[in-house]
């Protein structure tokens, strides 16, 4: 078996307390049991170090391991595991393997950027953006058909990049007030969120949902001030 307590001494995360895609590597991390250091970044007073680890994007989250970087919330989940191989997130046949990264990209290409144009809108374009999202939803409501997780039995590689939905598409609903995933139009996805979410290792790790709210809140006022006719 695998040692991997010198590895585990020498991972480190940049991450913001917030950022969803942070979360990320936190759960993957948690889950295959690797021990590192965090490193929490104001995004608005960068460090030295943030931009010297990631001086082309320079965002979070970006893992350090022995001294080397790797930036990119997906790329990251990739490095873990092929570099930790205790609790795989990735099956070993090939087309499932697949499926799960293309689910991962559809979250981020397709899901996401339909929720936040919701998000970030009111009246008749959030109506819009709605319907935007839904659509993408329904494809992700068929590929749960017979299943716990999208990975199977287990939190996979493509549940921990859907995991936002879990909590942060419920603050999305509160602060904008708009209703996306009901129950009632999507009940694999609804008993999904609920199963993902209470899972120990995620449910340990969610930022205060207090400040979650607030902070979209203000997000949200901010986008719709600039969006707003001068």
């Amino acid at each position: 078996m695998e040692t991997h307590s010198k590895k585990m001494a020498e991972v480190k995360l940049f991450r913001t307390w917030s950022s969803r895609f942070a979360l990320r590597i936190v759960w993957a991390l948690k889950l295959k049991d690797v021990q590192y250091d965090t490193i929490f970044e104001d995004l608005s007073n960068k460090s030295p170090l943030l931009l010297q680890y990631n001086p082309v994007h320079k965002k979070v989250p970006v893992l350090v391991h022995n001294g080397k970087s790797v930036a990119e919330s997906l790329v990251i989940l990739e490095y873990i595991e092929e570099t930790w191989k205790q609790n795989p997130l990735l099956s070993e046949d090939p087309h499932e393997r697949a499926a799960a990264r293309f689910w991962a990209k559809f979250g981020d290409e397709k899901v996401l950027p339909s929720y936040w144009e919701a998000f970030n809108s009111e009246g008749k374009e959030q109506e819009e953006g709605i319907v935007k999202a839904k659509e993408n939803l329904k494809y992700l409501e068929e590929e749960l058909k017979g299943k716990k997780f999208f990975g199977g039995e287990h939190i996979g590689f493509a549940d921990i990049a859907l995991g936002w939905l879990a909590e942060y598409e419920n603050v999305f609903e509160e602060v904008a007030s708009m209703k996306v995933i009901a129950e009632d139009e999507f009940p694999l996805l609804s008993e999904w969120k609920r199963t993902f979410a209470d899972a120990p290792i995620i449910k340990e790790n969610w930022p205060p949902r207090d400040k979650l709210v607030t902070k979209y809140q203000a997000f949200r006022e901010a986008n719709l001030l600039n969006k707003a006719p001068k």
